[in-house]
């Protein structure tokens, strides 16, 4: 809608297109509140969002210009006696830090018997690249629907059409590197054919899966939103242990075809596993103590130890290990809902989830609007409560309850004036898979351990081209661990091991980064939502946390819609469109009648 024909009153005005925003916006929508939801940004989901390439290479190019201070507009003439002001901040500035961009392949299509010294670009040479190659393009949003349709149907017509949860018969692709890394001749892609084929890449700023489960995935059920994505089956769970990828069996079927494994290691870890889903006596008297240490009593071996701590529990070996078994409880609950691993990714990116809730606002009656912002909350004095929002264009639009993005929230009125951690973040678009297969529609979890005393573990997730996230040949990777540095101090020493770059020592049959970007964000867990200096009205959202799945967020939404709305169903299901009957005739008599009587 455009800006200037916005109505004058909600009930809920929301600021900021995150999931968590998304998620309240749809809750208060299908309770029949009247929902005002708009981003001073050109694209729908925040720091959750999904871009394509190019439009990726726009974004960074954005974050590293100056930011332009702002002028403040003095609104006090629309206030009203016993009215006050509360300012809120435009600048985007503080959510991403550390850009770091690196390009390895070459600048222009070539045949290659070897690959070249790869060269370097600079953010700047990428940014201009991307201009020249595309028109300006539209960012990850609803309006990206007609994109993602184009480039499902060229996947479909390379690949073969195939179904969610389904691995296709054939894999065949046209631009497919072979899966054969030492092959001697092969066109390795070049950055110009990534900028020219770039919409058929959907990046993520975050990078989470879906616990098959978890809170998410049971929302999107209940309230029928799932009806607006696909998503895929996460394939197969891989470790990196002594300098090698290996995979992680995880189900009953895994662990007896599983390789690494002895007989009598495979007895062990099936007793263990159904032994740690009740609760016991012997359980409980390791409380507090090193979740490593009650694996070791077990007469569990480092193989078995390696596999529980790091990739089924995900935890670190000093994890208490009452949480060490409810991790492990909760990976065995989701194991074999929709495949034999916990978890599901959604076709076309996770930036897809937020979109999908928007939608179902839209279709019970919210408001949208894009590059638009609320510059002031209207305050009373007397119950410290907001009465009104004025948006950019000095419209004062009255509202019940304001629910805003973290990042709307000036340091003044903080609790906490910084973010007291951060997550690292790594993006790489590679030419094959850590662990190739004869299939090439593997969709992996990565978990590496701490390569040293001090160093973060590392979540890593490989997407393979039928996500709709990547071009064919190429693999979309994905890095995230808990900040203690700049993300390329955390992730690049990691990089360097597992893929080909230039700073490689060796030379071995490993896949080749193409293009990375390493970038800080803050960890959504230790962002301060509630105690702020702010009117008991307004409720603020913190963003995407370091976490693999999506709990943190889903809480939190439900949180906020109890509060505004506490005696209403948290999103209760959604007719289906078959289920509702249009009667035109009666509709047609009743307003007859209303206007006899009048």
């Amino acid at each position: 809608m455009a800006a200037e024909d916005l109505p004058s009153e909600f009930d809920v005005v929301i600021l900021g297109t995150g999931l968590v925003e998304s998620v309240v916006a749809a809750a208060c929508s299908r309770v029949g509140q009247r929902v005002l939801h708009v981003d001073r940004r050109s694209y729908y989901a925040a720091n959750w969002a999904s871009f394509t390439f190019n439009s990726l290479l726009t974004w960074i190019q954005q974050h590293h210009e100056e930011s332009q201070s702002e002028s403040v507009q003095d609104w006090s003439s629309l206030l009203e006696e016993g009215e006050e002001l509360i300012y809120l901040c435009n600048s985007d500035s503080t959510s991403v830090t550390n850009l770091q961009v690196f390009c390895f392949t070459s600048e222009e299509d070539e045949e290659e018997e070897e690959a070249p010294d790869p060269s370097d670009t600079t953010e700047e040479e990428e940014a201009a690249a991307a201009e020249d190659a595309v028109e300006e393009t539209g960012s990850s949003g609803l309006q990206d629907k007609e994109r993602k349709e184009e480039a499902a149907e060229g996947e479909e017509e390379e690949q073969g059409a195939h179904t969610v949860g389904e691995e296709p018969e054939t894999a065949q692709s046209r631009l497919s590197v072979p899966q054969c890394q030492s092959e001697p001749l092969r066109k390795k892609i070049s950055f110009a054919q990534l900028v020219k084929e770039g919409r058929r890449f959907n990046i993520d700023l975050v990078s989470k899966l879906m616990y098959s489960r978890g809170s998410l995935v049971d929302l999107l059920i209940k309230s029928n939103v799932s009806r607006y994505a696909e998503f895929k089956n996460v394939t197969r769970i891989l470790t990196y242990r002594h300098d090698n990828v290996e995979q992680v069996p995880c189900s009953r079927a895994d662990v007896f075809a599983s390789r690494q494994l002895s007989v009598v290691e495979k007895r062990k870890l099936m007793r263990f596993l159904t032994f740690c889903v009740e609760e016991t006596e012997e359980q409980q008297a390791y409380s507090g103590r090193p979740y490593l240490e009650f694996l070791r009593d077990q007469q569990l071996g480092d193989n078995l130890q390696h596999f529980l701590v790091h990739s089924i529990a995900m935890v670190t070996e000093d994890t208490p290990t009452e949480a060490g078994l409810a991790s492990t409880r909760h990976f065995l609950r989701c194991l074999g809902r929709y495949g034999n691993t916990p978890f599901l990714f959604p076709v076309y990116g996770l930036g897809e989830i937020p979109q999908c809730f928007c939608r179902m606002c839209a279709v019970f009656g919210g408001i949208y609007c894009l590059r638009h912002s609320v510059q002031c909350v209207i305050v009373d004095k007397e119950t410290n409560r907001c009465k009104a929002v004025i948006d950019i264009r000095g419209q004062r639009i009255s509202c019940s309850h304001f629910v805003v993005e973290d990042g709307y929230v000036s340091v003044e009125r903080k609790k906490v004036a910084t973010p007291t951690r951060f997550i690292s973040r790594a993006i790489l678009i590679t030419d094959g898979s850590v662990l190739p297969t004869d299939s090439e529609q593997q969709v992996s979890m990565v978990t590496l351990p701490p390569m040293a005393a001090g160093c973060p573990s590392v979540k890593m997730v490989e997407l393979c081209p039928s996500t709709m996230t990547c071009l064919p040949g190429t693999y979309l990777v994905h890095l995230t661990c808990q900040s203690t540095g700049s993300a390329y101090q955390d992730l690049s020493p990691l990089v360097t091991r597992l893929f080909h770059t230039p700073e490689s020592h060796d030379q071995g049959e490993r896949p080749s980064v193409l293009w990375c970007l390493y970038f800080n964000m803050p960890d959504g867990a230790a962002v301060e939502v509630d105690g702020h200096n702010l009117p008991s009205n307004v409720y603020v959202c913190s963003g995407p946390d370091g976490e693999l799945g999506h709990e943190h967020a889903i809480t939190q939404a439900e949180l906020i819609f109890q509060k505004i709305l506490p005696q209403e169903e948290f999103c209760p299901p959604a007719p289906n469109p078959e289920d509702i009957i249009y009667d035109a005739d009666a509709a047609e008599g009743d307003g007859l009648s209303r206007q006899t009587e009048e």
